[in-house]
């Protein structure tokens, strides 16, 4: 964890903070290959957070809409997840405790 960590503090991906109004803890999960990840408990933030008021399309509404068309493109980029834009107010709830500090 203590390698990951650093590695995502040195490319600016996360920040230590002093008073985060929102805490999740670290789990580490393993990889199907070897290793480890590193991922975030958000289990709690998810029941706090208010329910969409829209439901998701199933996966044959999904399929169906792509139907005639010539190109699809499926993209990923280097972690990808972490290359989403945050807004200001919300990254307040990302915070995140290690056994060496907030970020």
């Amino acid at each position: 964890m203590k390698a990951e960590v650093d590695r995502l503090s040195s490319i600016g991906f996360i920040r230590e903070v002093d008073y985060p109004t929102w805490l999740a803890n670290v789990v580490m999960v393993r990889k199907p290959s070897k290793g480890w990840r590193m991922c975030v408990d958000c289990t709690n933030l998810n029941r706090a957070c208010p329910k969409d008021s829209f439901p998701l399309p199933h996966i044959d509404q999904l399929v169906d809409a792509t139907a005639g068309h010539a190109l699809l493109s499926f993209m990923d980029s280097y972690s990808g997840y972490n290359q989403i834009f945050m807004h200001p107010e919300d990254q307040a709830h990302t915070s995140f405790i290690t056994d060496r500090d907030l970020y």
